[in-house]
C-alpha cells in the first residue's frame, strides 16, 4: 500500500520503509513524526483519493537525521559595470523513514515526541548557551590596529566586509595570507565559494604591499 502526502509545500508518494529527504521538520534523530495531510492512500483500483484529504488517514515516519543540502551559488554580473556578486545557500533538510500508513482513524503504536514544558526548555537553553557561544566564536582573531577597507577588493561589498569582520578578517594582509585550508573553512562556514575567496586572496596580495 502506498500513500501520497503533502509536506513543505511538496507532494511525495511513499510506502512503508521508504527513506526520503524532505523540507526541514522539528525533531531529533529517532523522533516520530506524523503526516496528516494525506492526499491519496491505497493500492491499485482500491486507492482512495481525498477531497482534498483522506479522512482518518495518517502516515507515520521516524526522523533519521537532520542535515543540509549541497551549497547552491547565485552569481550575478552586470556587463561593463565592473560589478559581480556571488551568494551561497544551503537548504536545511530532514531525512525520514516511513514506518506506518494508517487509515480509518487508526492511531500509531508509538506516539510522536511530545513538546516539552516551557520551564525545561528554559533550563535547556541556559545549559546550551555556553555551547552556542563557543559555536559562534569567530574563525580568526582580528589583528590590533585600524582595519583595512576590504571593499577595495573587487567582489567584496559592505555586507560581505561586515561578515568577514565578524569572523575576524579585517586586513588585506590577513586575506593575502589565507591558506587553502583556511579557504575551505570559510567556504563551509560562510556564504562565499572557494573560487571567490581565492580571487580575493590574489587581489589582497597586491593591496597588502
Amino acid at each position: 500500500m502506498f500513500a501520497v502526502i503533502k509536506t513543505g509545500g511538496k507532494q511525495y508518494r511513499v510506502a512503508a520503509n521508504d527513506v526520503l529527504t524532505i523540507e526541514k521538520l522539528d525533531g531529533a534523530a529517532g523522533d516520530t513524526v506524523e503526516f496528516t495531510e494525506v492526499l491519496m492512500v491505497g493500492e491499485g483500483a482500491g486507492a482512495t483519493v481525498g477531497a482534498p484529504l483522506v479522512d482518518g488517514a495518517m502516515v507515520v515516519a521516524e526522523v533519521v537525521e537532520q542535515g543540509r543540502a549541497r551549497k547552491v551559488l547565485a552569481f550575478k554580473k552586470r556587463r561593463r559595470q565592473n560589478s559581480k556578486r556571488i551568494r551561497g545557500h544551503r537548504q536545511h533538510q530532514t531525512v525520514v523513514k516511513i514506518t506506518d500508513i494508517l487509515t480509518g482513524g487508526a492511531k500509531p503504536a508509538k506516539k510522536a515526541a511530545a513538546k516539552k514544558d516551557a520551564a525545561p526548555k528554559a533550563e535547556a537553553k541556559k545549559e546550551a548557551a555556553p555551547k552556542a557561544e563557543a559555536a559562534a566564536a569567530p574563525l580568526f582573531t582580528a589583528p590590533a590596529g585600524e582595519p583595512d577597507n576590504l571593499t577595495k577588493i573587487k567582489g567584496i561589498g559592505p555586507v560581505a566586509a561586515g561578515q568577514l569582520a565578524e569572523q575576524g578578517i579585517t586586513t588585506f594582509a590577513q586575506v593575502a595570507a589565507l591558506s587553502d585550508a583556511d579557504i575551505t573553512r570559510i567556504d563551509e562556514a560562510m556564504p562565499f565559494s572557494a573560487e571567490q575567496i581565492s580571487d580575493w586572496r590574489d587581489q589582497a596580495k597586491a593591496l597588502a604591499k
